[in-house]
């Protein structure tokens, strides 16, 4: 409003708008409140998510690390296997040969 038409109001007119004025105020900061608590509520979710993120990339660290390690053992059982049966091969072609020598 302009000041001269402020000047030509009636003292209960102006205290009238002071009060909506202050009402609007209070509403204001209430919803400013609101909504700076909802932006922290979000901040916080998002650095959950992010630490949720991390979490599930260290364990993907740890499971390629556990599958890698299964995989190497896997190998090696079966690579054992092959020379026991080798082995064992040898041994029955052995005891043939010294069987049919009796």
């Amino acid at each position: 409003m302009a000041e001269k038409e402020l000047r030509r109001m009636s003292r209960p007119e102006l205290i009238e708008i002071i009060y909506a004025l202050k009402s609007n105020e209070e509403s204001l900061q209430k919803k400013n409140a609101h909504l700076e608590e909802q932006l922290n509520d979000r901040t916080i979710q998002i650095s959950e998510a992010g630490s949720i993120a991390e979490a599930a990339l260290q364990l993907n660290d740890i499971f390629s690390t556990a599958q890698a390690a299964a995989d190497d053992y896997l190998t090696s059982i079966k690579a054992a296997n092959v020379s026991m049966e080798e082995e064992q091969k040898a041994a029955e072609k052995e005891q043939m040969l010294n069987g049919a020598d009796e």
